[in-house]
């Protein structure tokens, strides 16, 4: 059996999905903060209010949930993202260029995610 090196894994995104929620959380309150500054408009006030509240909350929300965590992760991006890109499309270009060590990035962690079960059939004599 494979399971401390399953465990391990686990550990690896449970840590890492927490820390990314923690800078989505401060990235969204530095935004919100500088709406007393600048005027921002009323939607992305509205959700990027709704998304601090959730990541203000995942700790006992998604405490035990990977899909929930990852969907307020998804959830706060989206909401970080999507209306800048509606209004300054040119932004695509920047996001575009940003995909590829993100691609990288999750090509690595796929592959050592599959690297403990490579091992797991029965041992060569």
């Amino acid at each position: 059996m494979n399971a401390p090196a399953e465990r391990g894994w686990d550990k690896v995104e449970y840590w890492s999905s927490w820390f990314l929620l923690s800078v989505l959380g401060s990235v969204i309150l530095v935004r919100l903060g500088f709406a007393g500054v600048w005027s921002m408009p009323t939607l992305d006030l509205v959700l990027g209010g709704i998304a601090l509240l959730l990541i203000a909350a995942s700790p006992w929300l998604a405490r035990r949930s990977r899909a929930l965590r990852l969907a307020i992760v998804a959830y706060a991006t989206a909401t970080q993202l999507v209306p800048v890109c509606v209004r300054h499309p040119a932004v695509l270009l920047a996001l575009a260029g940003a995909l590829i060590p993100v691609a990288v990035t999750i090509w690595a962690l796929v592959a050592l995610s599959r690297k403990g079960r490579a091992g797991q059939g029965a041992p060569h004599s």
